[in-house]
């Protein structure tokens, strides 16, 4: 068996890769010639090669996000997919945690000051003590989120497709088709939605429109989910006091595009994720291990992508 990794790997990755399947020829790299021979690939590659892979049987992504992959045409259905949902709690929540505080405690204009030389009170600030946080897509990222808000006396709705049981780190659970009526009790707003068709422009003037005057949006998931030109409006009127997004509709962001200098706008370049913490990797390469183990024992593997929704099954 041949085994293709395109993600970064460090020394001791590769020896927990081989470890888990000590009879399979390993090639690490991306080289379109070379992904060709092989069974499985570790890591995400261009969704454009994938139907050019005739001996590919399972890609598994080193991505949570597998919305790329999961369009008509992309991935054969004979192709096994996989995500990386659990490797990115930890980077996300605590970028998440950061972001909140920041708007909270108005950090942003003490730095803009701080450039100018001005020494200036911005006023009075927000606390995360019981304030209500609502976080839109309540999956391993959204749950350690909210783990590190409660740890601070936020109160805590989580948002999902179906019903079930009240996870421990939710104070409250409710569902997607009852957004509005949830937007107007929340001070925090947080999407972690995947980017799927039913996602798409979820966040339009209406939505925002039905958020408490004076909440914050933070946005981690993917950029198609907003429409921009509404959550401009949403904050140049002074409806929402501040929005910090890691994600845009468009990426790299261009240059000319008015969200950069939105008032209380704040971005991020899609970093809250990818390798930027080590424990992220690690963590893939975990999840990686564990799944090839079960491939080579002809298990089920683990992770699998629902193609219709995005999710995770």
């Amino acid at each position: 068996m041949k085994i293709a990794v395109t993600m970064p790997v460090l020394a001791y990755h590769k020896t927990e890769l081989e470890k888990a399947a000590p009879e399979a020829a390993f090639y690490y790299g991306k080289d379109l010639e070379k992904l060709k021979e092989a069974e499985v690939i570790l890591g995400n590659i261009r969704p454009e090669w994938v139907n050019q892979l005739p001996k590919l049987r399972w890609l598994q992504l080193n991505s949570a996000g597998a919305d790329a992959y999961c369009k008509p045409g992309v991935t054969p259905e004979d192709v096994q997919l996989t995500n990386a949902t659990g490797a990115y709690g930890q980077a996300l929540s605590e970028h998440m945690l950061a972001l909140t505080l920041a708007m909270l405690k108005k950090l942003y204009r003490y730095y803009d000051n701080q450039k100018q030389g001005l020494w200036h009170d911005e006023g009075t600030v927000t606390s995360l003590k019981n304030a209500v946080v609502l976080v839109i897509g309540f999956g391993d990222i959204g749950k350690a989120y909210a783990r590190l808000v409660k740890a601070m006396g936020a109160y805590v709705i989580g948002v999902r497709r179906r019903h079930g049981e009240k996870p421990a780190e939710a104070d409250e659970m409710g569902l997607m088709e009852h957004l509005p009526e949830l937007l107007a009790r929340a001070d925090i707003v947080v999407s972690v939605l995947p980017g799927t068709p039913a996602t798409t422009h979820l966040y339009d003037a209406k939505l925002f429109g039905a958020m408490k005057q004076g909440a914050y949006f933070i946005n981690v998931g993917r950029g198609s989910a907003v429409v921009q030109k509404d959550l401009r409006a949403a904050l140049e009127s002074g409806h929402l006091a501040g929005a910090a997004v890691d994600v845009t509709e468009v990426e790299p962001l261009p240059q000319d595009d008015p969200l950069w200098h939105t008032p209380n706008m704040y971005i991020t370049p899609h970093i809250a994720g990818d390798f930027h913490l080590q424990a992220t990797q690690d963590n893939i390469v975990h999840i990686e291990a564990a799944n090839l183990r079960r491939y080579v024992a002809g298990e089920p593997l683990q992770n699998i992508v629902d193609r219709k929704t995005g999710y995770k099954k």
